[in-house]
């Protein structure tokens, strides 16, 4: 049993070994927005170190994932009736496949700011796994663009503005998703190269009692240590939750009254690092050691000032960085929640932060990027525009270049001088 646990946490960690070149889920190779090794520009323009430009058909805000020389990524026609996946050659920008993946009869009504293609896909050698919560989840070659497997009973109901976010990841040979809707909440790990069922775990808190539109979130799972094993972290609605991955059995779970939760959590020095909710959001830190329901004995500190509902957390060393919808960055004690710094930033922001190069860029929802050292001072390096659209997927890294998505367009972002 414990081998296997190994062998899985081998798998999935892998791909922190594999070049520079690998961006292979949402956040990153280890799930936590790092871009380790990259050298990417301090400074970018419309017309300063755009290495190309692709425009991308419909509308879709999953985050762009790279594996070798493709950088894939899904989209919707507005109405949801039409789900793609898109892949761009990485060095030229050229479309390699626009795949009509799925059909949906009857979408459901969804928010102005979200789409029917939010979800991030995964990918590895040869296979790209595409998510569009309730509408399919489907595995391509990444060679042909051949649908190789498709699942479109993992069904729930979004909510009538609100709809799919939840993206899913790899673990050795699982795909996983959380399935937390008004209706339904469960997670599920299936089999990568056929898509069938290994285990589905629903969620152990009671619902009974809890309004339906508080059922819901909109997070994906992390693999974080545990002993000499692994554990898999899942939010919900209502609670955190602990499993063994290879079986989805719940070892712990930490109860939080928060729904809509979307930011996916960090690890860093014994302790889970998570958001607890979208109206009301707060910044709590978890010690992932316990057995059973630990809420009252495990919960390390919590922080409920400017802490973002969108936007994941960036844990660097000892300091945890945040920036909320309204622009409010944040510096934290890790250890103990306490404030080192608070400024605000231009615009509004839904995307996740990175850290390369020992700088953070934070992206608003204007397309416009702010350079940030990851220090105890705050201290701005650059601000970066590009032409204003419409910016809420997180970046991707490969190389020593920034892949950025707005509304309309996949950008590439390197320094021109130095390839030339």
């Amino acid at each position: 049993m414990q081998r296997l646990f190994l062998f899985l946490t081998l798998m999935h960690f892998s791909g922190a070994a594999f070049s520079a070149n690998s961006w292979p889920e949402f956040r990153g190779p280890e799930g936590n927005g790092h871009a380790a090794g990259a050298r990417l520009p301090l400074t970018w323009t419309e017309s300063e170190n755009v290495v190309w430009r692709t425009a991308i058909p419909h509308r879709g805000w999953s985050s762009p994932v790279i594996h070798g020389d493709q950088v894939w990524l899904t989209t919707a026609t507005t109405d949801g009736h039409k789900l793609f996946a898109v892949c761009v050659n990485r060095d030229t920008g050229q479309v390699v496949h626009g795949i009509h993946v799925f059909d949906v009869e009857s979408p459901q009504r969804i928010a102005s700011d979200n789409t029917y293609a939010s979800p991030t896909p995964v990918i590895e050698e040869g296979h790209v796994y595409v998510h569009y919560g309730t509408y399919g989840t489907a595995c391509l070659d990444t060679n042909t663009g051949d649908l190789l497997w498709q699942r479109r009973d993992l069904n729930c109901d979004h909510e009538s503005g609100a709809g799919p976010n939840s993206s899913p990841m790899l673990i050795g040979n699982l795909l996983v998703v959380n399935v937390d809707g008004r209706d339904v909440q469960y997670i599920i790990a299936m089999d990568k190269t056929t898509g069938d069922t290994v285990w589905k775990t629903d969620r152990s808190f009671d619902y009974s009692t809890v309004p339906i539109h508080k059922r819901k979130a909109y997070s994906m799972p992390i693999l974080i240590p545990r002993e000499d094993c692994r554990q898999l972290v899942s939010i919900g609605g209502q609670a955190v939750y602990s499993y063994v991955p290879e079986t989805g059995e719940e070892l712990w779970k930490v109860r939080n009254n928060g729904f809509s939760i979307a930011p996916r959590p960090v690890y860093g020095d014994g302790l889970l690092f998570m958001t607890t909710d979208h109206d009301h959001p707060e910044l709590w830190a978890v010690r992932p050691d316990g057995t059973g329901d630990v809420t009252d004995s495990h919960v390390q500190w919590k922080n409920k000032k400017g802490i973002p509902s969108r936007s994941s957390p960036l844990l660097v060393g000892d300091l945890l960085f945040t920036v909320n919808h309204k622009g409010i960055a944040s510096c934290f004690e890790s250890a103990t929640g306490d404030l080192v710094w608070k400024e605000r930033l231009p615009g509004k922001y839904s995307a996740s932060s990175i850290l390369a190069d020992e700088r953070i860029y934070f992206f608003n929802e204007d397309a416009v990027c702010t350079v940030i050292k990851p220090e105890r001072q705050f201290k701005v390096l650059a601000t970066n525009p590009l032409p204003k659209e419409q910016l809420m997927a997180s970046p991707a890294v490969s190389v020593d270049s920034l892949f950025i998505r707005t509304e309309s367009h996949l950008y590439c972002v390197g320094d021109v001088k130095q390839e030339e």
